[in-house]
């Protein structure tokens, strides 16, 4: 039976990967920054629930070495945990710019780095990263969020080339909207310099959200990515997400840009 760890695993992507998984018949080891599980991943009695802020390295070493004490070996990380901030840039702080990076990408740097050794001691692993849309292509406000999940696919892509010798595999997973907790967790900065342009473009995103697929659409890509014995880097997590790259793909960057502003700035 193989094993996945998961983080941010509490709601969204991370959860309906974690019962989907479950399903398939893996061990899950589902992790969160509180450790509240709820009563689907706690029914679960293939899915192990631990404590883990990826902003908290002692945390990270800690759920990693529980995770292989139990099962022996873990055979694919779920870099999941994440959140969004948005809004103009000059009205967001260098604090709240850092919150965003610590949790985005030296979050998943430091798993990263904690299940390394793991995975070259089996000279086998997959790693998987929800990474966005947003880390492809780019939105209005979302300046500190596009720029950490650009920075993620960036890391990966690098990554990939110093740990093919040790047999491990990257692959990210890249959705556009999906409805799930993600959506109301969203870090909003208002400024009344902005707020004429920034509570209009706010709104046409989430607008977006309204039509988007639910997280289970996510985790069934999860799965693919993990299961298909593809050295594939990257996936379209939704199907919107597939039309979107096609779209920047075909046109020409200012064109592309002009669809995303009429569709966002209403």
């Amino acid at each position: 039976m193989k094993t996945i760890l998961i983080t941010g695993a509490s709601t969204g992507i991370g959860k309906a990967t974690a019962l989907y998984f479950a399903d398939k018949g893996w061990n899950v080891i589902a992790t969160m920054r509180n450790l509240v599980p709820d009563s689907a991943l706690a029914g679960k009695t293939n899915i192990t629930c631990l404590q883990l802020d990826v902003t908290d390295n002692v945390s990270i070493e800690s759920a990693v070495q529980k995770a292989i004490s139990k099962f022996g070996k873990i055979d694919v990380l779920f870099n999941n945990a994440g959140y969004a901030l948005a809004g103009a840039f000059e009205a967001v702080t260098e604090s709240q710019i850092r919150k965003q990076f610590e949790t985005n990408v030296f979050g998943v740097m430091n798993v990263t780095r904690a299940i390394l050794p793991n995975f070259r001691s089996n000279h086998a692993g997959i790693i998987l990263n929800t990474t966005s849309s947003g880390g492809i292509i780019t939105f209005p406000l979302y300046s500190a969020y596009n720029s950490s999940k650009w920075a993620i696919e960036g890391f990966m892509e690098s990554l990939q080339f110093e740990l093919r010798q040790f047999g491990i595999v990257i692959k990210n997973i890249e959705p556009a909207g999906v409805k799930s907790e993600f959506v109301g967790n969203i870090e909003f900065i208002s400024n009344p310099v902005y707020d004429n342009y920034s509570n209009s473009a706010q709104q046409g995103t989430l607008d977006g959200y309204k039509n988007a697929p639910t997280a289970d659409v996510v985790a069934k890509v999860a799965y693919k990515a993990a299961t298909d014995g593809k050295k594939k880097l990257r996936y379209a997590g939704t199907p919107q997400a597939g039309f979107i790259f096609f779209i920047r793909w075909l046109l020409p960057l200012k064109w592309f840009t002009s669809i995303i502003a009429n569709q966002i700035e209403k």
